[in-house]
């Protein structure tokens, strides 16, 4: 855990973080609403140093523009409570110093929503991400490093259909300079291994080894010349894949934190002269927020997993923490100075990816065309209509999450409908048409069979209480950076602040109000199982037949989870 030294140096930095809303732009922060943003405003910066380290992750193979809201609720456990990223709505505003209905409040914030998406529009898009990126490169042509932190290959329907290799001739286009992975190994260790050699760049997981011999699988670290100075960026894929994801596709892969390794990597890195360490990491920002307490020597550690887009550095002893963000929405801009090995100075802006601002770069769009122009008669089919806002992220909740326990439900006839706490999937404002390309948003992956089983209530609940001590532990080293499973056809409340295996209290069966008995069996469908062998028709199949029946789909608030607790 960490200690209360490490929670102050971090408190200390946060309280510091406000200043850096200057690099990111002030008139975004306080422009009127509905004000025009200009790609000249995105990308004014003063440059600073002789390295540019460009950063997205989690872009979750999304390759056009989309809409997609910030969590509402975000909650930070023990030491961390009420510390970024654990904070939202107009706390962060305030936080931040951002003003309501602002481009600023649109794009970091959960705040109005659905009224300022018909303001700002759509957000991402690989082709206007690619303008950014290629503007930057052109004002620091010998300085720029762009660097991916996975879960890239994965997300879509293009990226499903195509098992992973459009998102790599994709992010090949772009020129990404080095990546690592996480849902990347869900494609299996034989996919791995092609995709890995059609890149034209590095992959670097150095804290994946081969269960036999504890080798090492891919390369741990890749140097890189910029501006006169040499950097080594060192790759840490998600350590729990085969916890959060089928173990039988890489049986025969070990992952974990490996905290010794990453010490081991970063001094191999000092010994061969590198005047500038980064760490690609896809931990998860508290993961990584401990990580950086207890490893010395990391100058830069660039964190994904968990989707948070912080519009500031969080400085953890004399490391950078900078988060991201997740679906092209943001591209990361850190200019570092770099004297005697040492950062000595440095300036950060993480730039709101503003689709209708923004040129499409014709190169990429190209690229883009011909990935989704033999599948548009698919993706681009109208399923149904939707009358409220549909999201995915938040701890507790998500309104397209419980469409899908809906579809669930009826499609399979069960009592009770299980839904994973994934946090990628597009939101869709009130009014918008649902797609086909929508749903595989939310449920293309490789494992997608929609099971029926029966449970009884108390596998019930210790299904719950495992997923929430994932979220939920003291110990950032023990989660796994999800959201908490969703259910549909029940209710419970959720304590936080109680130990495992006693958080979860009051279940109750929505359909006649009666209480979970541990003894009574229930029917339960859900998708998405870890365990070899699951039956059942794809998810997506199920959730389209859904809309398709439906038309109009009209979620209301789910008010059957009733969350307590706190620190």
């Amino acid at each position: 855990m960490l200690t209360r030294r490490d929670f102050m140096q971090v408190t200390a930095a946060t309280a510091a973080m406000a200043g850096g809303m200057a690099g990111f732009g002030g008139s975004l922060a306080r422009a009127a609403v509905g004000q025009k943003i200009s790609q000249d405003e995105l990308l004014r910066f003063d440059a600073k140093g002789q390295v540019t380290l460009l950063n997205f992750t989690d872009i979750h193979a999304q390759l056009v523009p989309l809409y997609f809201r910030e969590p509402s609720v975000n909650l930070g456990v023990g030491e961390v409570f009420g510390l970024p990223p654990h904070i939202t709505g107009k706390a962060f505003l305030d936080h931040f110093g951002l003003q309501p209905g602002t481009p600023a409040a649109y794009a970091f914030s959960s705040v109005d929503f659905a009224h300022l998406a018909k303001e700002y529009g759509r957000v991402g898009g690989l082709a206007h991400l690619a303008t950014l990126v290629k503007a930057i490169r052109a004002e620091r042509p010998d300085n720029t490093l762009l660097i991916d932190n996975g879960d890239t290959w994965q997300g879509s329907y293009t990226a499903l259909k195509a098992r992973g290799e459009d998102m790599v001739k994709a992010m090949n286009a772009l020129g990404v300079d080095v990546m690592t992975a996480h849902w990347e190994f869900t494609y299996g260790e034989d996919r791995v291994k092609e995709l890995v050699e059609m890149l034209k760049f590095p992959f670097l997981a150095g804290n994946v080894v081969d269960t036999a011999f504890e080798e090492k699988v891919f390369d741990s670290h890749a140097y890189f010349e910029r501006g006169g100075v040499k950097v080594a960026v060192i790759g840490q894929a998600f350590p729990y894949t085969p916890i959060a994801n089928p173990r039988y596709m890489i049986p025969n892969w070990s992952f974990g934190i490996r905290e010794e390794k990453v010490q081991e990597h970063v001094d191999a890195a000092k010994e061969e002269g590198a005047d500038l360490i980064v760490l690609a990491s896809h931990n998860g920002f508290d993961v990584d927020r401990k990580l950086a307490s207890r490893v010395d020597g990391i100058d830069v550690l660039l964190t994904g997993h968990t989707h948070d887009a912080i519009p500031g550095i969080v400085k953890v002893n004399d490391t950078l923490l900078v988060a991201t963000g997740s679906h092209g929405k943001f591209l990361g801009r850190l200019d570092l100075k770099v004297e005697g090995k040492k950062v000595v100075d440095y300036a950060y802006k993480l730039i709101p990816v503003f689709s209708d601002a923004i040129a499409p770069d014709p190169e990429i769009q190209a690229v883009v065309d011909e990935i989704r122009g033999p599948h548009q008669s698919v993706i681009g089919q109208v399923l149904g209509r939707t009358e409220g806002l549909l999201y995915r992220r938040g701890n507790f909740n998500g309104t397209f999450d419980d469409l899908i326990c809906q579809a669930i439900m009826e499609q399979r006839d069960t009592q009770i409908a299980l839904s994973p706490g994934f946090r990628w999937g597009s939101s869709l404002p009130p009014g918008s048409d649902i797609t086909v390309d929508h749903v595989y948003h939310q449920t293309g992956i490789t494992y997608a069979n929609c099971t029926r089983n029966e449970m009884t209530g108390e596998l019930l609940k210790t299904i719950l209480e495992d997923v929430g001590d994932n979220l939920f532990n003291p110990d950032p080293y023990y989660q796994q950076g999800g959201d908490m499973v969703r259910v549909g056809g029940m209710g419970f409340t959720f304590d936080i602040s109680r130990p495992m295996g006693s958080r979860v209290s009051n279940m109750t069966l929505l359909a006649d109000g009666t209480p979970i008995d541990p003894a009574k069996t229930y029917t339960v469908g859900g998708w998405a199982s870890v365990n070899e062998g699951a039956e059942g028709p794809m998810i997506y199949d199920v959730v389209s037949d859904y809309i398709r029946g439906k038309k109009t789909i009209d979620i209301q608030p789910n008010d059957a989870i009733k969350v307590v607790g706190g620190r």
